[in-house]
Order: structure tokens, then sequence, then C-alpha cells
């Protein structure tokens, strides 16, 4: 038996709001989108650098609001990065946290937050 890294199931309410986010403003890439029909709603995985991500726009895949940890290195570099877009809905700070992490939390457009984290000293 073998176990892999869980894909979270994001939900979001409008596609171009999400691929501005999560595309122009956090750097992922678009790896498919899918649709029953045109007019339907939309199911896409997003990656980078080997973190995946579903974002889905189907009522009861997942609840707006859920909170996600993103374990990652040179944490300061990828702020640097986002704070030089001058995203306009966002400007995260890094914070040390008591636990040894030093986070970086974001909420996208539709009520989730995404924490990018790393191990402090690393």
């Amino acid at each position: 038996m073998n176990f892999y890294s869980p894909i979270p199931i994001l939900r979001s309410f409008d596609e171009a709001k999400a691929k501005e986010f999560y595309v122009d403003f956090l750097g992922f890439s678009i790896d498919w989108e899918h649709r029953f029909e045109e007019s339907t709603p939309l199911y896409m995985q997003i990656s980078k650098e080997g973190c995946i991500l579903h974002l889905s726009e189907h009522h009861g895949d997942s609840s707006p609001g859920s909170s996600l940890r993103i374990t990652t290195k040179n944490l300061e570099g990828y702020h640097k990065e986002l704070i030089e877009k001058r995203y306009k809905n966002a400007r995260p700070g890094i914070q040390d946290m008591p636990w040894g992490t030093r986070d970086m939390a974001i909420s996208d457009p539709f009520g989730n937050k995404i924490i990018f984290n790393e191990e402090q000293g690393t």
C-alpha cells in the first residue's frame, strides 16, 4: 500500500479572480481545466513546484473558508517576489510562530486561507 500527498480542493466562485490570484499573483500554473458543458462550473488543477491544488466552482466540493498549510523553502524570497507584484488585494507579511515555523498567511478572494511556512533557521 502506498500513500501520497493529499490534494486539497478549495472552493472558488469566479474563474477570472481565481486565475488572477493563483496564477498571476501566487505564480501557480494551470495544469488542466474541466467543465461538463460550456456554461457549467469550472474544476481545475493548478501547481507550483510539486504543490498541487484543485479549485472548484462546484457546490458541495468544499466549503469556503478552508485553511491549508504549504511547507516551502526560501519563504523570504517568495515573500519578496509577491510584494514586488504589488497585488492590490494582498500584501502578506511573515510571522515567526512560537512552534518554530515562519508563516506567511494569505486569504484568497473566496475566503480560503493559505499559509506558506518554513521551519525557522532553514
